[in-house]
């Protein structure tokens, strides 16, 4: 298989590992229907046979703790902002746990992809 058309498969796991993950952080309103998406993507490119690439799926499930560490951004702790009415407040939690889960699942389906890729370039 050529090289472009492997990456663009990963990137196809990337998007339904990100949907995945994005339905387990948002299961109590719209997960669900996520996941149900992801999971029917899932076997639709499982059907293709480009099993290769799905590590992808892993370096997707990071993206949404990539949000998460950003919509936490003022904490840890109780965070106020003024509003035109007055001022709200929020507790938040610390965004660094977030922030290092998200680099180091992002970071490992690409090297698992590299890694798996040299090794099928090197058998060939």
């Amino acid at each position: 298989m050529q090289r472009s058309s492997q990456w663009g498969w990963f990137l196809a796991w990337l998007a339904v590992g990100g949907c995945a993950g994005l339905g387990l952080v948002a299961l109590l309103t719209v997960g669900a229907a996520l996941i149900a998406v992801g999971g029917a993507a899932a076997v639709l490119l499982l059907r293709k046979g480009h099993q290769d690439t799905v590590v992808g799926g892993l370096s997707g499930l990071g993206l949404p703790l990539f949000y998460l560490a950003y919509l936490n951004r003022g904490g840890p702790g109780n965070v106020c902002q003024a509003t035109a009415s007055g001022s709200t407040c929020t507790d938040e939690y610390a965004p660094v746990p977030f922030l290092i889960a998200g680099a180091v699942l992002v970071a490992a389906g690409f090297v698992i992809f590299l890694m798996r890729e040299h090794r099928h370039r090197g058998t060939s």
